[in-house]
């Protein structure tokens, strides 16, 4: 059930929280709503959710009892626990068939298991809830019903962001959590528009550029990357938002994914702003334990090849999801040895160019089918003899929808809007007291006017009604 569906709005949403309102054990009240969300989408794997939340509150507590030996003990139990059932369900096929390949035969067999919705983020969410309780960061949740609603929470269960036990322990143990009502509507309808009015329009060239293999053209190609660059960001932004503005009617405060990463003046910078919950996640777990910017040059670069292989391998069993880590991680590397500082004296226009063609050659790798198909399209966008000159298949999906949509997502993937909201002289609030205490100081959400919410929650319902395409990139990690 995804939250930009007329279900989820029409239906789940309106009742789910009459009841969560009117009843005085909101936990519990959340806890069951986000179960029946669950086993909505994703009924056969309830069970196992449920044993790996059980598995983790139990370890949690030993760790927390144990001395410094014995809890590295159970610490290795837990993570070896999380790290098994994600291998065993998103990588058992990738390896079986890379060996197989290996090999020249049949080696091992393919157990093609259907994978569990939102398993990469609960399996980092627990990971994190364990390592920050033996780090002495956070005490062990003693409520099993609280513990199980942290992790089961339906805003941020499927596709993240990725919430640490820390960020909304203190709301956790509330019943009477503080409601921003005004605050989650805007949140949850701006990420709406996002999704269905940008990333749902361009979905449809980059799914016919994409799809015409070696009748590709430059002009195509072009256009079929910079839409998918667009709706990527997009179609996660807005339901990053959506997640965080459901929070806020629930009375939690999730953590800001996204921070106009398409603004970025270098790669190291880019990922300082894209997908934030999983790269300080990666950081915290991973980078940092491996020695972090400590030690020699040459180890630092180990380190961020690491990280970078490993948020490839992240988003997808497959080597192209790997290359596209890796590639990441190279010009970090390269940055890092020297080309950042020549960026920093750059002039602004030229940085900006030059993330966004990284980003965009990157992002190839990402949304092909494989390898092959990625250098075969990186092929047809370097032949510069068939520009200008767009199939006539090309040309009948650029309909109106589609150029306003282009056009929407290059002025708003860019901070265009609170830019001119500030010299309309609205609100910000970012800069309000009661947002500061609740630790939203660096979101900057300026107070947008009724009447364009308004306009863009019916326009997006209006689509939602008059197409079946909806589709959502990250439920395929």
């Amino acid at each position: 059930m995804l939250f930009s569906s007329i279900i989820f709005i029409a239906y789940f949403l309106p009742v789910f929280l009459a009841f969560y309102y009117a009843t005085g054990m909101r936990t519990a009240a959340l806890l069951t709503g986000s179960v029946v969300f669950y086993v909505w989408g994703e009924g056969a794997y309830i069970g196992l959710l449920g044993a790996l939340i059980a598995l983790n509150h139990v370890f949690a507590h030993r760790i927390a009892r144990a001395g410094a030996q014995g809890a590295r003990r159970w610490l290795a139990a837990a993570v070896t626990i999380d790290l098994a059932v994600l291998g065993l369900f998103k990588y058992a096929g990738f390896v079986a068939e890379t060996l197989n390949g290996i090999a020249g035969r049949e080696w091992l067999p393919d157990p093609q298991l259907r994978l569990p919705l939102g398993i990469s983020f609960f399996t980092f969410q627990l990971i994190s809830y364990v390592v920050d309780v033996y780090r002495r960061q956070v005490q062990p949740e003693r409520s099993p019903i609280a513990f199980a609603t942290y992790i089961l929470m339906f805003p941020h269960l499927i596709a993240g962001p990725i919430v640490r036990y820390a960020d909304i322990r203190d709301e956790l143990s509330r019943e009477g959590r503080h409601l921003r009502v005004g605050l989650g509507l805007q949140y949850f309808i701006v990420g709406l528009s996002q999704k269905v009015l940008i990333a749902n329009s361009l979905a449809p060239m980059a799914d016919h550029a994409f799809g015409l293999g070696g009748n590709l053209d430059a002009t195509s190609a072009w256009l079929g990357i910079l839409s998918y660059t667009l709706q990527i960001y997009f179609d996660f932004c807005g339901y990053s938002n959506m997640a965080i503005g459901l929070a806020f009617l629930l009375g939690f405060t999730f953590p800001k994914n996204f921070d106009y990463p398409y603004a970025a003046r270098s790669i190291s910078e880019f990922w300082r702003r894209w997908h934030m919950s999983l790269s300080f996640w990666f950081r915290d777990y991973v980078y940092i334990p491996l020695g972090g910017n400590r030690g020699t040059r040459g180890r630092v670069l180990f380190n961020l090849l690491v990280v970078f292989f490993l948020t490839g391998l992240w988003h997808g069993a497959a080597w192209n999801f790997i290359v596209w880590g890796l590639y990441h991680g190279m010009f970090l590397l390269i940055e890092r040895m020297g080309w950042g500082r020549v960026l920093e004296r750059l002039p602004r226009p030229l940085t900006l160019l030059y993330t966004m063609l990284v980003v965009m050659v990157g992002w190839v790798f990402f949304r092909a089918e494989d390898l092959r198909s990625a250098l075969v399209y990186l092929r047809h966008m370097a032949d510069v003899s068939t520009f200008y000159t767009p199939l006539v298949e090309t040309r009948l999906v650029m309909n109106h929808q589609f150029w306003a949509a282009l056009v929407a997502g290059m002025v708003l993937a860019v901070p265009t809007l609170p830019a001119l909201l500030r010299r309309l002289g609205r609100p910000m609030y970012g800069r309000s007291e009661a947002i500061r205490e609740a630790r939203l100081d660096t979101l900057q959400v300026a107070v947008l006017p009724t009447a364009w919410l308004l306009l863009g929650l019916l326009l997006s319902l209006a689509l939602l009604a008059g197409t079946s395409l909806n589709p959502f990139l990250y439920f395929r990690f």
